[in-house]
Order: structure tokens, then C-alpha cells, then sequence
């Protein structure tokens, strides 16, 4: 229940925890507010995938009658061709009418009845003979694909590009009709052209009958084609097939079109009401897919002023490039309008129900809550003093005699019992409560002598071992250290100049001799702390880690360990340098001997607030393996180590007073990867203590 409780939101939660009714209610209401949205957000998120899949199959299968009939089209101007190549009519004329007028003359009223618009005789070299528009007798059309298999006995139909010189050669009205000013469109590649002069024709060859030429010898090939710029014919034919008068619902309007390459060169698209979108170019996203890749595009577009459910086919030519593409497709606005009163229709059904279902879970609720109310009145009334508080009683709503009045008779016997066993639990009560305080004054007063006693022997134990320490350490260091001292300041007089090449070095040793009387001076401080107090001054971290790695040095030529530094410290600390120092050195060699065999040694530096307070921090991790929980709890005890053969257990126990001294801290984490990790953090201004 405490787990529910922390799952709803809070003045929600203590309505939850605080009232009975309201638990009913919830456990009336969860399910179905839980269930439902997650099966409403289920319904959506199907019908919504489910929905824009019927949509694109519905396209597709759009697309696949479209294609239907454009073959079919392509099919039927290459039987025209061939029909008339091999009808005894032509035959006729050609044996009967062989001059080039009376051909072209006679080739006119063919493509006229054929419904074409060209047609050019060929002879057995692919040279023109007659033409019904443009083409001068002796041009040669050997080179187009269609007219070589022909010439090769194959007849042969296909849609091929055409530039504005070649089309002008074929009937110079056919250029004039396909030439298509480019309206600069949304979402389209952009292109630096103005105008679209190629065309797209769907043309046609097959050889003539052999009867055709007197002597019963080929005569050649007979070509004939559909301009397809402009041609409102096929793509209005297409929209009325695949976009019958009441096939699409709700509103929606079928569209086909016909692209020479991304430019539309035939559709019933409308740039605005009445003016059809011939011109303008498809976006470049379906260009992409369509044209490069030769993927059919099933999917919503966004065409000329809106987006339809779309499908584009690439068209390829005789020689199998891409030069355009075929597309259907309908206005998606009415379906999605659609699917939105849907949703809008669930979500109210949803709403009625869990509404109709409240009033009714709060009327039942009322029902069992009551009754319930009264025990808990009656519970907090003998809380607040009211011994004589029962539950039965007229008006109590205890009317029926169910379970829940059993529980109310029963409860008000259980107060009687209550009542008179209170009533010698309380004399007993008052006599032990005398005895138990006077013997627990008794016990208080001895424990406060012990422990007091306690503090102070330890106390005393560690400050005369830290003195006998201290003195023994300042006799044996400190005359070694005058002898180095002295001899190192003759070495610099006796070498004079000739010291420069060094003097980088001896000074290295003279600040580590000073530091030496340091370090010396510190044991004794901690013996007596009252007679000592450090030097303050503004330190960088970062600096101060770099000079401890100088010292520490020779200790890591004996191990293989990396170092890697992270140094961000931007503000200073103050405090006094050589003791800082003291404490960065200890950590790294404790770091370094917990790595005898090679690792990693990070260093981290940085700025960070604590408690309002602003201070430095620096991190010496190791990736040794760590350090256990037992021995974590008394790292920084005075004498206690780890090591068998060497440490005196005083080098955390100092650098933990140092940096306590200037209000900071030393941190220890082992972090699961393994290693350790001592973190000191110091404020900016600190106070000595």
C-alpha cells in the first residue's frame, strides 16, 4: 500500500493513505483507468499503422491499374504501327502513289485516323522516304533503338526523350507543344533552368510487309508515336479508370500524372481552380527515390499545394535509363480528418464510461465507507481521551445486519476489555516507572564516569606516545639534515658559478631539506598543537599537484604505472603549500605501493561548492584493489597499517589533521570497477584551527 501511495501524485496520495472511500473507489476505478488508455493508445497506435497501410495498399493498387493502362496505351500505338506496316493498304500505296507528296499526303490521313501524331516511312537503310510532319526525304533515323530492331525484323514500342532539335525535325509543332515554362515549386531540387524544351514520346517501329514493294522485296520500316507533353487524354483517362466518379470517400480527389524526368509534363493536378500544374516539379525527396535509386515511391507527398497518399513509378526508355516517372494519388486531408473524429469519438466513449463508472463505484463506496467512518471516529475519539467512545447506536449506519455490524459489536466488547485491563496496566505502570528511573539515574551517572574516564587515558596514551615520537624523530632527523645542510651550502660556495648548470637541482634539494624540518616540526605540532600554527598563502591545486609528481618520481620509475591528469582547479585555496604538498605526496605513494604491478594513477582536480561553502578538490585514484569496509573504518586511526613490512601507520592520521586544520577534508570511496579513491577538498577561506 506504501508503494502505491508513493506512485500518485501528492495531494492525491493523502486523500489515498487518509480516506477509505477513496481506496474503494480507486481500486474500483484503477483497472478501468488503467486498462482502458493503455487499450485506447493501443487501438490508436494499430489503427494508425494499420489505417496508413490500407492507405498505401490502396495506392499501390492504384498504381498497378494506372500502370495497367499505360501499357496498354503503349501496346496500342505499337499495334497501330505494326497493323498498318503490314496492311495491304499501305502495300497498295506505296506500289500505286511511290512519290514522296503523294506519301506524305497519303501519311497524314493514316496518322489522323490512327490517332497519332507522326509518321515517317523508312526505307530498307533507315533513310526517310515520307513523312506525315517534318522530317526531309534522305534524313537517316537508323540511330534510334526502335528503328534498329525494326530494321532487324523485330517490331518494336517505346518511350523515349527527345530534345527540341530532334523534335522539330519530326513535325516542328510537336517542339512548339512540348516547350513547358518550369513554375518554381515547394520542396524541389532546385534547378537553374526556366523552361522544359524535351518531350517524351511513346513511338513505335515495325518493318513492312514484304508485299509493300514492287518485286516483294523489304521495304523498310514504318514509325509512328504519341507526344506525351500536354497529352490531357491519357492522364485524364487514367484519373477517370482509376478514380471513378464516387470511388474515393470522404471527399477525397484522384490525381494521375506524367513526369519527364521531375518536371510535370501531363496532369489533372490544379496549381489553383481551373489552371492544371503542368510545369511543375515533384519534391526531391521522391525525385531521389523514383529517378536515382529506381524505387518505387509509396508513401505521402506533398504535391503542388498539398499532400496527397501518393505513388511514383519510374518510366525507363528503350535503352533502360530513368527519363520520368507515372504517378497516382488522392487527398490524404479528408482521411486524416476522418481518423481525428474517430479518435475524438473514443476518447468521449472513454470518457462516458469512466464517468458513469465513478457515480456508480461512489454510490457502493458510500455504502461500505460509513460504517468504517464511524470505527475510526470512534478509535480517534478514545485517542483523544474519550474512554467512553463506542461504536453501536442508532444512526450509526449499522442499519443492516451484515459483517460490518458483527465487527462493531465486536469492537465496542474488545473497548470494555480495553478499558479495564487499561486501568491496572496504568497502576502497574506508575509503580515501575518509579523504580525503572531511579535505577536508570543510577546506571546514567556511572556510564558518564566511565566514559569520561575512558576518553581521557586514551587521550593521554596517544598524546605521550606521539611525544616520545616526536622528540625521537626531531633528534634523529635533524642532524643528518644540518650535515646536509652544511655541506650542501659549501657545495654551492666552493662551485661557484660553475653550480648554474645545477642550480636547478640544488635548489630542488635545499626547498626538500627545509621541507624535511618540516615534516619534523609537524610531528612535534600534532604532540603539542597549541605551539604551532602554519603559514598561510594563496595555492593553485593544480601547481601543487605538479610539484608532488616531481617528488614522487623516483618512486614511480620503480613501478609500471601510468599517470593520467584531469587538472580544472580555477580558484585558489589558501593554506600552507609544504603541508599541502606533505598530504599529496603521502596519497600518491599510498597509491603507488597499492599497485605493485602496474596500473593507473588519475589525478583530478577541480572547483566545487559544499554546504554554501566554495573550496578546491583533488582526487589520487589507483586501479589497485581497493580497500576493504573493515580496514576503510580505520584508515586515518593513529599507528593502524596494512603493510607487513613497512609503514608506521601515521601517514593518513597527519595528513587528516593538516587538512582538518584548515576547516577541509579527506574522503574515501573504493568504486566497483575496483581501486581507490582519496579525495581532499579544502574551502577557499579556510580557518585555522
Amino acid at each position: 500500500m506504501r508503494r502505491l501511495g508513493r506512485l500518485i501524485p501528492g495531494g492525491l496520495a493523502a486523500r489515498f493513505r487518509g480516506s477509505l472511500r477513496f481506496k474503494l473507489l480507486a481500486l474500483a476505478l484503477g483497472p478501468l483507468l488503467l486498462a482502458v488508455p493503455i487499450l485506447v493508445g493501443i487501438l490508436v497506435t494499430w489503427g494508425a499503422v494499420y489505417y496508413d497501410r490500407l492507405l498505401i495498399t490502396k495506392v499501390q493498387s492504384d498504381l498497378a491499374v494506372a500502370h495497367g493502362y499505360f501499357d496498354q496505351v503503349k501496346l496500342g500505338v505499337g499495334a497501330r504501327v505494326a497493323s498498318l506496316a503490314g496492311s495491304e493498304h499501305l502495300a497498295r500505296t506505296l506500289r500505286e502513289r511511290p512519290g514522296a507528296a503523294a506519301l506524305a499526303e497519303q501519311l497524314r490521313e493514316m496518322r489522323q485516323q490512327l490517332g497519332l501524331d507522326f509518321l515517317i516511312l523508312l526505307d530498307g537503310n533507315g533513310m526517310v522516304r515520307a513523312a506525315s510532319g517534318g522530317p526531309a526525304a534522305g534524313t537517316s533515323h537508323a540511330g534510334w533503338e526502335v528503328v534498329r530492331r525494326a530494321l532487324s525484323g523485330h517490331a518494336e514500342t517505346e518511350v523515349d526523350i527527345f530534345d527540341a532539335e530532334q523534335l522539330a525535325a519530326i513535325d516542328p509543332r510537336l517542339a512548339e507543344r512540348a516547350r513547358t515554362t518550369l513554375i518554381p515549386t515547394r520542396n524541389a531540387q532546385p534547378t537553374g533552368r526556366g523552361e522544359e524544351t524535351r518531350a517524351m514520346l511513346m513511338h513505335a517501329a515495325a518493318p513492312l510487309a514484304s508485299g509493300a514493294r514492287p518485286g516483294g522485296a523489304g521495304a523498310g520500316v514504318l514509325v509512328g508515336g504519341l507526344l506525351l507533353n500536354k497529352n490531357l487524354d491519357i492522364v485524364d483517362r487514367i484519373n477517370e479508370i482509376v478514380y471513378p466518379e464516387g470511388s474515393l470517400p470522404l471527399g477525397s480527389v484522384g490525381t494521375a500524372t506524367l513526369f519527364l524526368d521531375d518536371v510535370r509534363i501531363a496532369t489533372n493536378v490544379r496549381l489553383f481552380e481551373g489552371v492544371r500544374a503542368i510545369g511543375t516539379r515533384v519534391s526531391a525527396a521522391v525525385r531521389h527515390t523514383a529517378l536515382e535509386l529506381g524505387r518505387t515511391w509509396l508513401d505521402r507527398a506533398f504535391v503542388v499545394n498539398d499532400w496527397y497518399v501518393s505513388a511514383y513509378e519510374p518510366i525507363v526508355d528503350s535503352r533502360g535509363k530513368r527519363v520520368g516517372m507515372l504517378y497516382v494519388g488522392y487527398l490524404e486531408e479528408p482521411f486524416q480528418r476522418a481518423r481525428g473524429f474517430a479518435l475524438a469519438a473514443v476518447a468521449m466513449l472513454f470518457a462516458i464510461t469512466v464517468a458513469v463508472a465513478a457515480l456508480v463505484s461512489l454510490r457502493l463506496a458510500r455504502h461500505v465507507s460509513q460504517p468504517v467512518e464511524r470505527m475510526h471516529g470512534t478509535m480517534s475519539a478514545i485517542e483523544a481521551g474519550q474512554v467512553d467512545a463506542r461504536v453501536a447506536g442508532a444512526g450509526t449506519g449499522f442499519d443492516n445486519e451484515d459483517e460490518l455490524a458483527e465487527l462493531a459489536a465486536h469492537f465496542d466488547r474488545l473497548l470494555d476489555r480495553l478499558a479495564e485491563q487499561t486501568d491496572a496496566l496504568q497502576r502497574w505502570g506508575r509503580e515501575l516507572d518509579s523504580k525503572v528511573a531511579e535505577r536508570t539515574r543510577e546506571l546514567a551517572q556511572a556510564n558518564d564516569t566511565l566514559r569520561s574516564a575512558q576518553q581521557r587515558l586514551v587521550m593521554s596514551e596517544k598524546l605521550a606516545a606521539i611525544g616520545q615520537l616526536a622528540a625521537g624523530v626531531a633528534h634523529e632527523v635533524n642532524n643528518p639534515v644540518a650535515v646536509i645542510q652544511g655541506n650542501l651550502d659549501v657545495l654551492r660556495e666552493t662551485l661557484g658559478n660553475e653550480a648554474e648548470p645545477v642550480i636547478d637541482e640544488i635548489r630542488l634539494i635545499q626547498d626538500q631539506v627545509f621541507r624535511i624540518r618540516l615534516i619534523v616540526t609537524k610531528l612535534l605540532q600534532f604532540a603539542r598543537p597549541a605551539e604551532y600554527a602554519g603559514y598561510l598563502e594563496p595555492v593553485r591545486l593544480d601547481q601543487v599537484v605538479q610539484d608532488s609528481l616531481v617528488l614522487v618520481a623516483h618512486q614511480m620509475k620503480k613501478t609500471q604505472v601510468a599517470v593520467t591528469q584531469s587538472l580544472r582547479a580555477t580558484r585558489p585555496v589558501s593554506v600552507n603549500r609544504n603541508e599541502l604538498q606533505q598530504v599529496l605526496i603521502n596519497l600518491m605513494v599510498n597509491a603507488l605501493q597499492a599497485m605493485p604491478a602496474g596500473g593507473t594513477l588519475r589525478l583530478v582536480t577541480g572547483d566545487r561548492e559544499e554546504n554554501g561553502v566554495w573550496g578546491g578538490y583533488v582526487a589520487v585514484a589507483d586501479s589497485g584493489q581497493g580497500i576493504s569496509p573493515v580496514d576503510r573504518e580505520r584508515l586515518f586511526d593513529p599507528f593502524f597499517t596494512t603493510k607487513t613490512t613497512d609503514g608506521t601507520g601515521l601517514g593518513l592520521w597527519v595528513s587528516l589533521g593538516l587538512v582538518q586544520r584548515y576547516g577541509g577534508r579527506i574522503d574515501v570511496d573504493c568504486p566497483p570497477e575496483g581501486g581507490s579513491v582519496f579525495t581532499v577538498w579544502l574551502p577557499n577561506e579556510p580557518t585555522v584551527g
